[in-house]
Formats: C-alpha cells, sequence, structure tokens
C-alpha cells in the first residue's frame, strides 16, 4: 500500500516536471484599454505537452490538447478584435493549448477559460494564468512574440488550381474545409513587398472588409502567416461580363441598362462606405457565375482610397489609361466623380462596342479626355434612345463638381424606367465591335504580361519611354499608378505655388486652408522669433496684403523638394518678388525660404517654413 502511494508520488512529480520544463515558452502580451496599459509575461505551453509528455511547439496537435483538431474542424472560432487589422497574427493550432478567450469574448463563462480543453488542463492553465486583466477588459490585444508559425489558412482551407496570377501574387480556387464551401484565395508573397506594398495591401484589406454588396466581390477571410498573406474573396466563375456579352444570342439597349444598374448599384455602395474605385474598366467587371442573368460583380480593389464624404484631394496618379477622368489627367484635387466618368466610358462602350477616347498615342489620347472631345456617329449612335445619350453626357461631364453622381444615375429615366424608356432592338453591330474591342485589349494584355516574364521589365520601365511618352502597347486597358519620386516632388512645387498665390492675393482664407493651424516660422517680420499660429500672419492680411493695390508677381527659382516618407517633404528654394513701387518704377525683392509640408487625409499642410532676407509685404 505504501508502495503504492509513493508511485503516485513519484508520478505526480514527474507530471509537475514536464510541466515546467525548459521547453515552455513565454509570451509578451500587451493589455489595453482605455485608461492603462499593462504588460506582462503570459506563460505558455505547447499542446503536445498536455497530451504526449514532449515539449516540442512546432509539432502538429493529433490528440485531446485543446488544439484545432480536438476542437473540432465544424467549430468556427471567434475573432478576437485585434484580428481586424489585415497583417495581424492569428492565433494558430500550435502556439497555444487550446484558445484563450476573455470575458467578453466566451458565451458567458469565465475569463480566462480554454476551448476544447478537459477540465484537468483547465485547472492547469489556471493556475498558472496571467495577472487580473484591467477591470473594463481587453480592448486590444497584441502578441509580441508567436511561438511558432501560424498555419490557420491550411489548417481550414485547400488549395486547388491557379486562377490568376501577378508580379507578387497569385490567385487558386480553394475550399473551406468545415463547410466545403469554394472560395477565390489572393495569396501575396509579403516577402517580396516594400514597405508601402505592404501599406497598399492592409488597405486593400480594410477596404474589402468594409464592403458588402451582391455587386461586389466580397472578402470572407483575411489571414497573415510567415512570409505570405491570404485574402480569401468570392468565388465568382461567370467570366468577363463584355465576354458574356458578345457570346449571347440577343443583346439590347435595355440589356445595357441592366448591366450599368448593377455597376452603379455597386459604385454607390463604395462611395455611401467613403470608398474610391479608381479602377473601373471591363476586366474588374465580373459575372457570378455562368447562369443566365447572373449578378455583375465589381472586383479589384487594389488602387481603392478612403475618403471622407465628398473630399477632393491629390491621391496620385493612378487607374487605366482609357478610363482617366480629366481631373486626374490634369493633376487636380479629385474624389469621388472619378469612378463616374469611368462608368460614362464604360456605358458608351456597352452601347456601341468601342470607347470614346481612342488614339494609339497616349499623349494624344489624354488630350482627347482632358477636353472632353468625344461624339455619337452615325450610324451606330442613330438606333440609340436619347436617353442612354443624355446619360453619358451626363457622366462624361468634364467638371466633376457638375458630374451626376451614383445616386443621381440610378434615379436617372433610362435606368429606373428602362422598360419603357430602353430600346428592345438587338444590337448586333455593338456585338460585333464589342468582339473586335475584346481581342484587342487581351491582346494588349497578353503583350504586357510575356514582356515581363520573359524581359524581365518591371512595370515603371513600361510606363514610360526614356523620353517620358508612355508607350502604346498599354494606352487602353492597363492598369498605372505612377507614385514616381518626380511626380511627388511635382505635387509639393505646385501646391507651394498655390500658397505663395494666395499671399499675393492677400487671400487669408485661402492661405488657412492650406497652413496648419498651428503652423510654425521664422520670418524677417518676427525679427529672429519663432511664430506658431495664425494670428502673427493674419494682421500681415488685413492691413497690408489685401489692401494693396500694386500688382505683384513672384517666380520660385531652383525648387529643391526633399521626400521625407509618403506623407512629408520639405522644399527650398529662391522667391523672387516683382512689384511697382510708389513712383512706378519696377521693383525685385528677393528671400530665401524653406518650408515643411506634411500630408493628412490625402491633404498637403504647410505645418513650418523658414525664410530670411526680404519681407513679404513690398516696400515703397
Amino acid at each position: 500500500m505504501f508502495h503504492f502511494i509513493g508511485t503516485l508520488f513519484n508520478l505526480k512529480t514527474i507530471i509537475i516536471s514536464l510541466l515546467f520544463c525548459t521547453d515552455k515558452t513565454f509570451t509578451l502580451v500587451k493589455v489595453s484599454d482605455t485608461h492603462r496599459t499593462s504588460t506582462f509575461y503570459h506563460k505558455t505551453y505547447p499542446t503536445q505537452l498536455l497530451t504526449s509528455g514532449q515539449c516540442n511547439p512546432t509539432s502538429e496537435a493529433k490528440g485531446g490538447g485543446g488544439g484545432r483538431e480536438s476542437a473540432g474542424r465544424g467549430e468556427e472560432t471567434p475573432r478576437h478584435p485585434f484580428w481586424s487589422s489585415p497583417l495581424a497574427p492569428r492565433p494558430c493550432a500550435h502556439s497555444l493549448p487550446g484558445e484563450l478567450l476573455s470575458d467578453e469574448e466566451s458565451e458567458g463563462g469565465p475569463g480566462w477559460q480554454r476551448r476544447g480543453a478537459s477540465p484537468g488542463e483547465a485547472a492547469r492553465l489556471l493556475e498558472s494564468r496571467p495577472p487580473a486583466l484591467p477591470a473594463r477588459g481587453i480592448a486590444r490585444t497584441e502578441r509580441m512574440a508567436s511561438t511558432a508559425t501560424c498555419t490557420r489558412f491550411t489548417d481550414e482551407y485547400q488549395l486547388f488550381e491557379e486562377l490568376g496570377k501577378g508580379a507578387f501574387s497569385v490567385v487558386r480556387r480553394c475550399m473551406k474545409i468545415p463547410t466545403g464551401q469554394e472560395y477565390a484565395a489572393k495569396i501575396i508573397n509579403t516577402k517580396k513587398l516594400s514597405a508601402r506594398d505592404h501599406q497598399k495591401l492592409e488597405r486593400e484589406a480594410r477596404i474589402c472588409r468594409l464592403l458588402k454588396h451582391p455587386n461586389i466581390v466580397r472578402l470572407h477571410d483575411s489571414i497573415s502567416e510567415e512570409g505570405f498573406h491570404y485574402l480569401v474573396f468570392d468565388l465568382v466563375t461567370g467570366g468577363e461580363l463584355f465576354e458574356d456579352i458578345v457570346a449571347r444570342e440577343y443583346y439590347s439597349e435595355a440589356d445595357a441598362s441592366h448591366c450599368i444598374q448593377q455597376i452603379l448599384e455597386s459604385v454607390n455602395h463604395c462611395h455611401l462606405n467613403g470608398i474610391v474605385h479608381r479602377d473601373l474598366k471591363p476586366e474588374n467587371l465580373l459575372l457570378a457565375s455562368k447562369s443566365k442573368g447572373a449578378a455583375v460583380k465589381l472586383a479589384d480593389f487594389g488602387l481603392a482610397i478612403e475618403v471622407q464624404g465628398d473630399q477632393q484631394a491629390w491621391f496620385g496618379f493612378a487607374g487605366t489609361p482609357g478610363y482617366l477622368s480629366p481631373e486626374v489627367l490634369r493633376k487636380d484635387p479629385y474624389g469621388k466623380p472619378v469612378d463616374m466618368w469611368a462608368c460614362g466610358v464604360i456605358l458608351y462602350i456597352l452601347l456601341v462596342g468601342y470607347p470614346p477616347f481612342w488614339d494609339e498615342d497616349q499623349h494624344r489620347l489624354y488630350q482627347q479626355i482632358k477636353a472632353g472631345a468625344y461624339d455619337f456617329p452615325s450610324p451606330e449612335w442613330d438606333t440609340v434612345t436619347p436617353e442612354a445619350k443624355d446619360l453619358i453626357n451626363k457622366m462624361l461631364t468634364i467638371n466633376p463638381a457638375k458630374r451626376i453622381t451614383a445616386s443621381e444615375a440610378l434615379k436617372h429615366p433610362w435606368i429606373c424606367q428602362r422598360s419603357t424608356v430602353a430600346s428592345m432592338m438587338h444590337r448586333q453591330e455593338t456585338v460585333d465591335c464589342l468582339k473586335k474591342f475584346n481581342a484587342r485589349r487581351k491582346l494588349k494584355g497578353a503583350i504586357l504580361t510575356t514582356m515581363l516574364a520573359t524581359r524581365n521589365f518591371s512595370a515603371k520601365s513600361l510606363l514610360k519611354k526614356p523620353d517620358g511618352v508612355k508607350e502604346s502597347t498599354e494606352s487602353s486597358n492597363t492598369t498605372i499608378e505612377d507614385e514616381d519620386v518626380k511626380a511627388r516632388k511635382q505635387e509639393i512645387i505646385k501646391v507651394t505655388e498655390q500658397l505663395i498665390e494666395a499671399i499675393n492675393n492677400g487671400d487669408f482664407e485661402a492661405y488657412t486652408k492650406i497652413c496648419d493651424p498651428g503652423l510654425t516660422a521664422f520670418e524677417p517680420e518676427a525679427l529672429g522669433n519663432l511664430v506658431e499660429g495664425m494670428d502673427f500672419h493674419r494682421f500681415y492680411f488685413e492691413n497690408a496684403l489685401s489692401k494693396s493695390n500694386k500688382p505683384i508677381h513672384t517666380i520660385i527659382l531652383n525648387p529643391h523638394v526633399h521626400l521625407v516618407g509618403d506623407d512629408a517633404a520639405c522644399i527650398a528654394y529662391i522667391r523672387l518678388t516683382q512689384y511697382m513701387d510708389g513712383s512706378g518704377m519696377p521693383k525685385t525683392m528677393q528671400s530665401e525660404e524653406t518650408r515643411v509640408w506634411h500630408r493628412r487625409d490625402g491633404k498637403w499642410q504647410n505645418v513650418h517654413f523658414h525664410r530670411s532676407g526680404s519681407p513679404t509685404v513690398p516696400i515703397n
């Protein structure tokens, strides 16, 4: 009897020793809420330690240790608030002996409990649990170190054939194992991405997660693992809308109206959620399935941006040449209206099978677009109803402020009264022209892909020739995003010129829109003192600049721009100011200036400047 008790005691000692073996890991967990932040070390035991007695955190769990296998394939794991970040690491089967849930995340159970753990394992976990959390619970938990590479994607999804391929990504059909539901997985090789590319990936995932509409390809999951990021989308099997149209036996103006209505529904949903797509074109208009009457779905939000309300700002030169709006080509501030311009181009093509703006030379193409130089030639447009032409004209309005919005377009008679307004006549000529249009854009896409694959061209090398003229081979349907250094430096020079123009005009309201309210400055008028805020500058605007009737002309000489990341820049230049003195003689003043710019919400603001030399106000 005593021998048996001694054996049990020794066995308990062995178990305790195993639980505290040297292979256990510590995970630094940062817990924060609105009141305080606390950091602690949480002891984490590999799944196998509790199932087989082995301290091996990288082996795959097989038994009832509370890992993903023991929890059951069909059981959905509650999402942690931190998972909303598209690149946030996810808890995986190898990092914890079951998943720990806060009081807020569990369904009424005790705090820091574990899904799938046996009572004995739960007791051991409670003994080694971290310090008590703040009373209001977890607002956000960040894993500062992980015990192993997470493999949640391969645990939950099975991959199949390739559907498409990009420079840093591949799209493959996949199936969610617990449900058997099929999706399309966009797999991004994050090891090849720059810091800027990582930001774009985060933005795309954030935007796609926000948009939930029957006419938009929906994002269902976003998973980050070591070296790869997975975006799990709807699997759309109907192919491109334009390819489907040419295969139809019957296609009418009313069909075109139904197509553009679905596109407008998707665009309207984007705009209501503060999203501008920026790359509306036929390649991004897909059909949910091959069934007759399948829904049109808008895809590819890689260039999409977030805006506040009707905000207009310069977000960079991005889009596809044939669908770019005049304001983008002029490098003016832009916003939601750019999508409506692209809708106008698409509607034009839907009705006659060719685009409103076309030229093999990209410079001439851009000139056409900026001038709004399109028409409705005979005979193909003779059979199109006036209401359809009216909607196109409202979409292809040069002034973005006067351009029709998505919600307004959905109320247009040609859309909402389709059965009585749109023609039902079969448009064979449109189908024939659309076949040629499809063939041409597919050929150019194939040429570009071949050049990239066989000659190792970079994307930017294809965008411009050495002399700055862009290649005609991609003048119509290849997406571009011109974010090169030269374009961004020109943007800083332009906004600096706008600020000086406001000074010359004595326009304090325009000046305050360009400058940060907390603007700091060293300038001759301040006698070497650092000035902060706008009050000091307001005095000169109200008492000198706004009351001056002298013509003033300013020239910026030798501007040098230094870019500091994506949202900051510094410009140094010589400022020559010409004016007429009291005797009617021309005079010139010179000052040397340095200005620091910061971009907030897509808008550049002057946050600091340093000027030496002549004062701003001309002296008689």
